[in-house]
């Protein structure tokens, strides 16, 4: 497993848009896709008024395709993308990949389709996969136990170290995304937290303006729940897993060094 720490998309503070490219050697799997070239090419339609409220940079050669050309791979090698949720500015770029398979989560993919708050109908933008891409469900039943979590193993297409972490709050489908590298776990958490010092395992703390963000979880109290969980995660098993989110810079700058 050879992993690439990618930035697909600068917002606001210096938030990044945190994705992932796993090359398992039989192809190429992403973990979300950022900001894609519609959006950049395309905002009003693509992203409407929400990316002046996140300060997107738009920057073409910050998408997740052009930053995997750069890298020198062929674009027919990514075959699959798990996405975390559909949050507009984590599905953006599914369009810049239509022929992978891109593995959702079933309450996710029920949430868009069937949205029940105008949170629900606000946060996620249609045109963004209006392209009809492959979806493949994957559902919490027969799940298994990781460290304490439930997880979907066995994706089909997908080698048996990438598993789904349901880590429901942020959307209702949300989930982690955990990879063993060979030399440790990576757990991509999405938007369960959005700093490293909110699961902190000795001191747990969230800044102000992020609380404030937090406000905006369709299912609070298994937010809340969830990052208690993930600090426990870190606290009984941070030598074994490196836990990250999409957001922090932080995390960004030193995982991708």
């Amino acid at each position: 497993m050879r992993i690439h720490h990618l930035n697909c998309g600068t917002m606001s503070m210096g938030v990044v848009d945190h994705c992932i490219l796993v090359d398992t050697g039989a192809g190429l799997v992403l973990v979300d896709t950022g900001y894609g070239l519609g959006c950049v090419r395309d905002p009003g339609r693509m992203i409407g008024p929400a990316r002046y409220a996140l300060g997107a940079k738009l920057i073409e050669h910050e998408t997740a395709i052009r930053q995997i050309e750069a890298l020198g791979y062929d674009l027919a090698d990514v075959r699959d993308i798990i996405v975390t949720h559909l949050d507009l500015d984590h599905a953006g770029g599914l369009a810049d990949f239509p022929h992978a398979t891109v593995h959702v989560h079933g309450p996710e993919l029920r949430a868009v389709t069937e949205p029940k708050t105008l949170s629900e109908r606000l946060r996620y933008r249609k045109q963004q996969w209006s392209h009809e891409p492959k979806w493949l469900v994957n559902e919490t039943g027969g799940g298994t136990d990781w460290f304490g979590f439930r997880a979907v193993r066995d994706l089909p297409g997908l080698p048996s170290e990438i598993l789904v972490v349901p880590l429901p709050g942020h959307t209702r489908g949300h989930v982690g995304v955990a990879v063993d590298t060979g030399n440790g776990w990576l757990l991509h958490a999405g938007d369960a937290f959005y700093l490293g010092s909110e699961i902190d395992p000795v001191r747990p703390h969230t800044p102000l303006l992020w609380r404030l963000y937090e406000t905006g979880a369709i299912v609070p109290r298994a937010y809340h729940e969830n990052r208690r969980r993930l600090v426990e995660l870190n606290r009984a098993h941070g030598s074994e897993i490196t836990i990250f989110c999409s957001h922090d810079p932080s995390a960004f700058r030193r995982l991708s060094a």
